[in-house]
């Protein structure tokens, strides 16, 4: 089976100043130091991105857009495209976050272009994807999260999977306090994996990293990690804090 290092991404939304963020960066860099058994990356809001970028030069700690605009450049107020997240120093962008499915109206299709954006200017991408809370009541969560990860790979060929992650991330458990279950998360997960097998192949299936978004916090992250198919967290508000970021990158691997 193939090995996948578990990935620990923090997306700061919009939250921390320049201070408070070069503050928590610097005490990542120090704390993550050379280890190569986790991946971690940040994102933080997009003007923040180049100075932490420049903070983080030489450290294994990475940075990402939060976003990205679907078309490449023009006449679109107040939006980012991947090139300049790219420009700015983001080695990665996440997009299809349930926020802006579901606040800013972002639909699969666009979720889909952003994806190629992201994978043209180089970045790589953190596809997310999950059921509203009565999408799950409605026993939908299966055909939901399919067609999320169908779109959004739609115009991705086979050998930039490799730069892909997925997030699933239940709609009801961001910033709710609630926790899908280890067992909830896991039948997802593997779920996500046959669907991706069945599209792309066993191999690539097995390659690729499936991350659990929701509520993730220190008292809660080994027990999602020890889920065969957990590959690790897109973390919301406990990214905030070296005080909880920590303890979740250096979640119990045993």
């Amino acid at each position: 089976m193939t090995e996948r290092t578990p990935f620990m991404a923090g997306n700061w939304k919009m939250n921390l100043d320049r201070k408070g963020g070069l503050a928590l960066a610097a005490e990542l860099r120090d704390r993550v130091g050379d280890r190569k058994d986790v991946e971690v990356a940040i994102f933080p809001p997009a003007v923040y991105i180049d100075e932490l970028a420049r903070a983080l030069a030489g450290s294994p700690v990475r940075v990402g857009g939060q976003d990205c605009c679907e078309e490449s450049s023009g006449a679109f107020t107040g939006e980012v495209s991947a090139a300049m997240l790219a420009d700015s120093g983001a080695e990665l962008v996440i997009v299809g976050h349930s926020e802006r499915r579901h606040v800013y109206g972002e639909t699969d299709e666009q979720v889909a272009k952003k994806v190629r954006q992201g994978l043209d200017a180089g970045l790589d991408v953190i596809l997310c994807v999950g059921e509203l809370l009565e999408e799950r009541e409605a026993g939908q969560t299966q055909a939901v999260v399919r067609r999320q990860t169908s779109e959004g790979l739609k115009l991705v060929n086979e050998g930039e999977m490799a730069r892909l992650v997925v997030a699933y991330e239940p709609v009801w458990a961001i910033g709710t306090g609630h926790t899908a279950s280890p067992a909830q998360a896991g039948e997802v997960h593997s779920d996500l994996r046959e669907f991706v097998a069945g599209l792309h192949g066993a191999h690539i299936a097995q390659s690729l990293r499936i991350q659990y978004g929701g509520s993730v916090n220190p008292a809660n992250v080994a027990e999602l990690m020890s889920v065969p198919d957990v590959d690790g967290a897109l973390v919301g508000g406990a990214s905030l804090s070296a005080e909880k970021f920590i303890p979740i990158i250096e979640f119990d691997h045993a």
